[in-house]
């Protein structure tokens, strides 16, 4: 967290907390390692006797009935215990899934990924190919459904045009485009820094939903993210899209992830409307709301897209499914768009899954990811869990 700046659980947790089934993971300096949590009433509730990995948590059957009548559960601290650093710390509520994430699943966000693609990831030039492109690709794609016969049509018509563009293709093509975000234990938190990579000049956040998948491809839950995204860098060829988006704390997830249950359906999720707000140390800000209704593949089709008999997740995954924010709002001058700039504050936030806060920073002035996989089964064995993950 940024020194001097203290979260509060009030600020982070959904606005109906007290029904929500809200699993995360922190750092408990009692347990001297990570803790997988149930967090309920402000109290931070230990699941570690049930499933040391957040992983294996996923993986048991009925899990939200079962996490739903459970009292006997140890308490770590409270929630404001564990933002203040004085029992431990926030973790990403992953730990051994894979991130992935889709890309260009908003009619909005394609015509920006078109612009970034013709600009060659020069934001000087974005300005004047928007006005162009944007009376004639906006009102073709918009209310368009990914792999529709309408949507062949359209595709027809702009290769007519001379306006096809391989981000049209995964967008409203049959095939989503789905890539992989950030390697397992990598991801940031609330609370944490995220980065920038040092040779981007024009970047954005893109505030986002996250499903999270079971290893048979059942949704079971969701929480929010950040895909931290280098529009310069992917501008110049799609073929950087790992530079672009893979780097140090460029994949922040949480607070926590909701599980399905009572209220809280996938009925409800697609009704969500995502929020942003990016202030700076300039005085800058800028504000701005992706509503989930204006997707243009479903979130099942997206996990079964992801998740397949031609591709397997034993360990789970979590899924990024895109944004239809891409910030234009002149910052270091006219024309020139939005970027980001060191000491940024992120929110990304919806009233049914909490708010996401980040602050901007260097990928290399960041702290180095130094807990992976083998640490973590290091620390598991140390505490006599190995035989439970």
């Amino acid at each position: 967290m940024q020194s001097g700046v203290r979260l509060e659980s009030a600020y982070i947790l959904p606005e109906d907390a007290s029904e929500a089934l809200l699993v995360g993971r922190v750092w408990s300096n009692v347990a001297g390692g990570p803790c997988v949590v149930l967090v309920r009433h402000g109290e931070v509730l230990d699941l570690t006797a049930i499933a040391p990995t957040a992983s294996g948590l996923f993986e048991i059957e009925d899990l939200a009935e079962r996490l739903s009548s459970q009292d006997d559960l140890p308490v770590l601290g409270t929630l404001d215990d564990f933002l203040s650093g004085q029992a431990g710390r926030l973790l990403a509520p992953i730990d051994l899934q894979a991130v992935k994430a889709a890309g260009v699943t908003f009619a909005d966000s394609m015509l920006e990924r078109v612009i970034e693609e013709q600009a060659k990831g020069d934001a000087a030039r974005a300005q004047a190919i928007r006005k162009e492109l944007a009376p004639v690709l906006g009102d073709s794609l918009r209310g368009l459904v990914a792999g529709s016969e309408q949507a062949a049509k359209v595709k027809a018509l702009l290769q007519d045009m001379g306006l096809w563009s391989q981000y049209l293709e995964v967008g409203i093509g049959p095939d989503a485009e789905i890539f992989t975000k950030a390697q397992p234990m990598s991801s940031v938190t609330c609370g944490d820094a995220v980065g920038i990579h040092p040779i981007s000049q024009w970047n954005n956040p893109e505030p986002e939903i996250v499903l999270a998948v079971r290893s048979d491809g059942k949704i079971i839950g969701a929480t929010l993210g950040n895909d931290v995204n280098l529009r310069d860098v992917e501008g110049r060829s799609a073929l950087l899209l790992g530079k672009a988006k893979d780097n140090n704390a460029s994949c922040s997830i949480g607070p926590f992830i909701r599980l399905f249950h009572g209220s809280f359906t996938m009925d409800v999720l697609r009704k969500v409307r995502v929020s942003l707000l990016v202030r700076g140390e300039d005085g800058f800000e800028m504000t701005g709301e992706s509503p989930m209704e204006a997707i243009s593949r479903t979130p099942e089709n997206l996990a079964s897209q992801l998740r397949n008999r031609n591709h397997q997740y034993p360990d789970g995954a979590v899924l990024f499914l895109g944004t239809m924010f891409a910030p234009v709002k002149d910052r270091r001058g006219a024309g020139l768009g939005f970027t980001h700039e060191v000491g940024d504050r992120v929110e990304i936030a919806t009233p049914k899954l909490g708010r996401l806060v980040n602050w901007v920073d260097r990928t290399d002035s960041c702290p180095e990811w130094v807990f992976g996989t083998r640490a973590l089964f290091r620390n598991l064995a140390q505490r006599g869990l190995l035989d439970k993950a």
